[in-house]
C-alpha cells in the first residue's frame, strides 16, 4: 500500500517528504516524531502498517503536529484509547476500516437495506468476505463496520465468515436469506489502488481540516459525508 500510496501521490504532483518503513520500528513515539519534524514540508502522514504500531505512529504525528490518516486494520480495541490521545495531543486523526470511496458508498447501501429488512424478521443477515492470503486480521475491518451497520438496524446476532486465498484484493457480501429468496449485496475490489486513492481524498482533507485548525478525529465515512473531499 506505502508504494501505491507514493505511485498515486507523484502523479498526482504531491511530494514524498519522508517514508517510514521496517528499519524504523525499533524507533519510540518521541524519537519518530523528531524524524516527522526534521524532514521538509511533512503537511500530513498516511499509515498502512500493523496494528501493534498504530498508536506510536499516531502519537509521534501528534507531537510532531502532522495530521495523520490511518489505514491499519485490526486496532479497534484500542480505538477510545487513540481518540484520548489524539485530543490530548490537540492532533488531527482521520481512520477508516476502508478507503475505497466505492465501500464507503456501499455502507450507506447496507445500512439503507437492513432498515428496510429490519421490518422482516423472516430474513436472516450474513456476511461473507474474501481477501488475500496474506492478511492477517479476520474479519476484516470492513466486514466488522458492516456487521456493525447491520446489527444496529436489525438488533440480532447473525454469521460473519471469513476466507483468506491466494491474491483477492477484497470481496465482501452482505446478504438477507428469508423462506422463499434471498438478496445479496455485494462490493468486489478489483484492485487495492482504490483504497490508496481514498487515502489520498483523505490526507487532503486532513491537511485543509489542520490548516482552519478544526482538529479531532473523524472517520472516513464523516469526511465523505462533509461533501468536501
Amino acid at each position: 500500500m506505502g508504494q501505491l500510496i507514493e505511485t498515486l501521490a507523484k502523479k498526482a504532483g504531491d511530494e514524498i517528504a519522508v517514508v517510514i518503513d521496517e528499519a524504523d520500528a525499533a524507533l519510540s513515539a518521541e524519537a519518530l516524531a523528531e524524524k516527522l519534524k526534521g524532514s521538509p514540508s511533512v503537511d500530513v502522514a498516511i499509515d498502512f502498517s500493523a496494528a501493534g504500531a498504530v498508536r506510536r505512529n499516531i502519537e509521534a504525528c501528534c507531537l510532531a503536529g502532522v495530521p495523520v490518516v490511518e489505514g491499519t486494520t485490526g486496532w479497534n480495541s484500542e480505538l477510545e484509547s487513540v481518540r484520548n490521545l489524539v485530543k490530548e495531543k490537540n492532533g488531527t486523526l482521520v481512520f477508516g476500516a476502508n478507503f475505497s470511496v466505492g465501500v464507503n458508498i456501499f455502507y450507506r447501501i447496507v445500512s439503507a437495506a437492513s432498515e428496510l429488512f429490519a421490518q422482516f424478521p423472516e430474513y436472516e443477515p450474513f456476511i461473507e468476505e474474501q481477501h488475500h492470503s496474506r492478511k492477517k486480521d479476520a474479519p476484516s475491518g470492513t466486514a466488522l463496520k458492516l456487521k456493525a451497520l447491520v446489527e444496529e438496524k436489525v438488533k440480532r446476532d447473525f454469521s460473519v465468515s471469513s476466507t483468506r486465498a491466494g491474491n483477492i484484493p477484497g470481496t465482501h457480501t452482505v446478504g438477507f436469506d428469508g423462506p422463499a429468496d434471498q438478496i445479496t449485496l455485494t462490493h468486489t475490489a478489483r484492485s487495492r489502488e482504490g483504497f490508496a486513492a481514498g487515502a489520498l481524498v483523505a490526507a487532503k482533507w486532513s491537511v485543509k481540516t489542520w490548516n482552519g485548525e478544526k482538529k479531532g478525529v473523524w472517520e472516513f465515512t464523516e469526511v465523505e459525508n462533509t461533501g468536501t473531499v
